[in-house]
């Protein structure tokens, strides 16, 4: 795969974003018995706290995520997904989501997954989060799995391109 990663800011409903989050809802689904689709239901696409990116490789839209706010410093990692494991797209959506995260004023970072997704649990913890009091609709779910990060700001030349968004295009 080539290496030409690139970031688009857009939204839950774009048509790019829709077979990637079809595929994580199914992937969800047959792992842990649920699939996740209504993180977007209280989507409000006109808040810039509210924030979408794909990433893309050329023309073909190969990653994406979200952050939600929870309160006024805090946001939610959500929809964190990579077409092809391993290629570091999940990097690239990670860095991109904290550094618009961090420009539409958050200084947290909350996100839940499953304990058993061992492989996101790793993801995480090696990208400087740390495990948190299951918070939200998670307390008191044994099988979730909360982490946190504080932001602070991201060098310029740490930062992924951004591209302009897509829309609903």
């Amino acid at each position: 795969m080539p290496r030409s990663l690139y970031l688009v800011a857009s939204h839950p409903d774009a048509p790019q974003a829709q077979p990637l989050i079809d595929a994580l809802s199914a992937d969800l689904g047959t792992r842990f018995g649920s699939d996740g689709r209504d993180s977007f239901r209280d989507w409000q696409a006109d808040d810039s706290r509210h924030v979408f990116l794909l990433v893309c490789n050329d023309d073909e839209a190969v990653g994406c995520g979200a952050v939600r706010p929870i309160s006024d410093s805090i946001g939610e990692v959500k929809r964190m997904y990579a077409k092809y494991p391993g290629q570091g797209i999940g990097r690239a959506v990670l860095a991109g989501l904290e550094a618009a995260a961090w420009q539409a004023g958050y200084t947290e970072l909350w996100l839940e997954t499953r304990v058993a997704n061992v492989e996101a649990c790793r993801f995480y913890l090696k990208r400087g989060y740390q495990r948190i009091a299951n918070y939200g609709r998670y307390a008191g779910r044994d099988n979730s799995a909360c982490f946190g990060r504080y932001l602070g700001p991201v060098p310029a030349s740490s930062q992924p391109e951004l591209l302009p968004s897509l829309g609903n295009s």
